[in-house]
């Protein structure tokens, strides 16, 4: 899913959302002004005010046929299969004030996905939305301020990047990023394996399996989080909407009735003279969702199949992650996570995916004279609490889930790519997964993916 997996449509923001933004812009603007008259604290980067930045990227993807003793309406069709994507984006940033940045980002997607992106926890390709098309389509994926207040301790310096203006900034500093756009721009931030356009592509390495994180069905979202980084140690909070329905498009505008909580706290730290960091986050989301048990139960009184769509209420959906990251040489950076959610009611806006422990590295070609290349591994295990496993059993079917029966087993996923990069700004990555247990099932598979990434960027 789009995101970065980032996604009224997200080219519409809903309107009493972003009249309150707009307050809380010119509420931040007041700070800024006032640090104008205070001596600099750090030489600033000499830069233009604005800034433009594009990427492109095509996925194609070959599954051969796989045994099933069986499939429902939202099996992986086990016939062989071809799934192609194709996004492009554009970053149009301007500075405002001092420490404040403004960013827009135009986007176009098309693709077709496997079996309606039916079938698995851990999808095989995080650029493909819940909303893919054959066609193009155009949207406003990103549109949001970034406020950046210095606090001391000392200065760095920010490289230019996609949505980010080269910067000196103190190690000290707190900054707001308010808007529309992906909770997963701020939120467990991984350099070794979240980025579907240049990493792992598979749904189970772009964050915690378990992170039912807010978004639309594109994977992007209206909302603020508010960023404390220090020296050692930093802190996250942030608020989102919720989509109106279930892995809907249009998100929900009462964001103090149905909405995303997040906070996320980090710790850097030095391991044998090598950097690392240690993570942990906890999400909690309100919006009107079906318990799976409610359903079951409902299903038995009635003499029907499960469905989450007869008992939907008013309920909330909490879990905590934790995530570590490694330099464990020049060449080499590691990542592992461990996550879970209460599991108990249908899955909102990420993916079919209750419990996971994922691990995966990244060797950079430097050991066989390629420095832009690079080689990723990555293994992850998906699994689903109870109430889940007896729904999806009983028949019931899911956002992305449901064979019509189910003998459980955790569904593991096996993914290898290398990206080869013949000039600085193209990338061409051949990409192999494995899947064992396609969603949940012994009874089904082993399913594998083969396919080729070709990513451009300036």
């Amino acid at each position: 899913m789009l995101f970065s997996p980032l996604s009224t449509a997200p080219g519409r923001g809903p309107v009493r959302f972003r009249r309150a933004l707009a307050a809380l812009a010119c509420g931040a603007c007041l700070p800024a002004l006032a640090q104008q008259a205070e001596p600099e604290q750090a030489a600033a980067v000499a830069e233009s005010p604005f800034a433009i930045h594009g990427q492109s990227t095509y996925v194609w993807q070959r599954k051969p046929a796989f045994n099933a003793a069986y499939s429902g309406p939202n099996s992986l069709a086990a016939e062989r299969a071809k799934s192609y994507s194709f996004s492009a984006t554009l970053d149009l940033g301007v500075k405002l004030w001092r420490g404040a940045e403004f960013h827009f980002n135009p986007e176009v997607t098309q693709g077709v996905p496997f079996s309606g992106l039916h079938g698995l926890g851990g999808l095989p390709n995080g650029e493909l939305a819940k909303v893919s098309s054959t066609n193009p389509v155009f949207y406003r994926a990103r549109a949001f301020l970034r406020q950046n207040w210095n606090m001391g301790g000392g200065s760095e310096t920010l490289e230019e990047d996609f949505n980010q203006f080269a910067r000196t900034v103190d190690r000290q500093r707190v900054v707001l990023t308010a808007g529309n756009f992906g909770v997963l721009d701020v939120f467990d931030q991984n350099e070794f394996g979240s980025d579907p356009r240049t990493q792992f592509m598979n749904w189970s390495f772009m964050t915690h399996g378990a992170f039912d994180y807010p978004a639309d069905a594109r994977g992007y979202n209206w909302g603020l989080s508010l960023e404390y980084i220090g020296d050692g140690w930093s802190a996250r909070i942030g608020r989102f909407l919720q989509p109106l329905e279930s892995n809907g498009l249009e998100l929900d505008t009462r964001m103090f009735e149905h909405y995303g909580d997040i906070i996320e706290v980090e710790k850097r730290y030095q391991l044998a003279g090598r950097p690392g960091t240690a993570r942990l986050l906890w999400f909690r989301n309100k919006a009107r969702m079906g318990a799976f048990s409610d359903a079951t139960s409902f299903s038995i009184a009635n003499n029907t199949a499960p469905d989450v769509a007869d008992v939907r209420r008013e309920h909330a959906k909490s879990g905590v992650g934790v995530t570590l990251l490694q330099q464990v040489t020049d060449s080499l950076g590691m990542f592992a996570r461990a996550n879970l959610s209460d599991d108990k009611t249908e899955t909102y806006a990420f993916t079919e995916i209750g419990r996971q422990v994922s691990v995966g590295g990244v060797l950079k070609g430097d050991a066989w004279g390629r420095a832009r290349d690079a080689l990723g591994v990555a293994v992850a295990v998906n699994m689903l609490g109870p109430n889940h496993r007896n729904y999806l059993a009983a028949g019931g079917q899911g956002a992305f889930l449901g064979d019509g029966a189910l003998r459980y087993g955790p569904e593991q996923v096996l993914e290898i790519y290398y990206s080869f990069q013949p000039v600085k700004y193209l990338s061409i990555s051949p990409d192999f997964q494995y899947v064992r247990n396609p969603g949940y099932n012994r009874d089904r598979g082993p399913a594998k993916f083969y396919g080729v990434r070709f990513h451009g960027e300036f």
